[in-house]
């Protein structure tokens, strides 16, 4: 790995891998019927494997790269996936040989430039490259999510990294490559017990930060106050997150639409 790499998640995998919400498995579907084929997909900065994993149902194989070597140690195994570890920038992979390219929460994180150029170069035409991200949780309740909400925002926010500020703005000035295409709605959605929200709090990198800052977890802070407020902890409550979605298509577009040529594995 190059020196430019910051692993903001290495000293959270265990959680990022058991606490990350998944995504809606209508996007993947829809994914796969926007490319021209669906013989291989690339999930660029897999993490643990989440979107990855979710692709193998419509795509022959899935490369899964991340530049943390400790993300792919924790990553769940499947039998579609192919797990490298490689940076985002240069990928190893070869040229014309994708059919897709996504990116789920982490298109902040890269030298966009540079990846656009790899994503030039590996991406079949007609290939699409599409990206996501989610935002801040809104949870159930109006005292549990006041809590949430001053966690994320005072108790662990001068934590969070520049880069983060992307996300929070929806995408909004994350311009792709290629041309443009009209992406639906999706939505992100889970019913959770405290402990499960506690643990996706504690993957968060502005957690990891604080924790290495200040030489405790964050969550002892935000763990009495939302107990209190929950009511019967084994109980859940739903959360919903604002998914983001962009896509474009390298040319020349498909005038017939997705030709579906290799048969889905799932």
């Amino acid at each position: 790995m190059s020196g430019g790499f910051t692993d903001h998640f290495g000293s959270v995998a265990g959680a990022y891998a058991h606490y990350r919400p998944t995504y809606p498995a209508p996007l993947f579907a829809w994914l796969a019927g926007m490319t021209p084929a669906r013989q291989r997909a690339w999930d660029c900065a897999t993490g643990t494997g989440q979107a990855a994993i979710g692709l193998a149902a419509h795509f022959t194989e899935v490369v899964a790269t991340d530049a943390s070597a400790s993300q792919l140690a924790a990553a769940r195994p499947h039998p579609g996936v192919h797990y490298r570890l490689a940076e985002a920038e240069n990928s190893g992979l070869e040229a014309d040989s994708l059919d897709l390219v996504t990116v789920a929460q982490a298109a902040h994180w890269f030298d966009r430039p540079r990846f656009f150029s790899e994503v030039e170069r590996v991406l079949r035409p007609g290939g699409v490259l599409a990206v996501w991200s989610y935002g801040i949780p809104e949870l159930e309740g109006e005292g549990p999510d006041a809590l949430l909400q001053h966690f994320y925002a005072d108790i662990v926010g001068p934590y969070w990294p520049p880069e983060k500020a992307l996300v929070e703005s929806g995408y909004r000035d994350l311009v792709l490559p290629f041309e443009s295409l009209e992406t639906p709605p999706f939505a992100m959605e889970a019913t959770w017990t405290l402990e499960q929200l506690l643990g996706y709090c504690s993957s968060w990198s502005a957690s990891a930060r604080y924790r290495a800052a200040l030489g405790h977890d964050p969550l002892e802070r935000l763990r009495p106050a939302l107990a209190a407020a929950w009511g019967e902890t084994a109980l859940g409550r739903r959360i919903h997150w604002p998914l983001t979605l962009k896509a474009s298509r390298r040319g020349p577009a498909q005038a017939d639409g997705p030709a579906g040529t290799a048969a889905s594995p799932g």
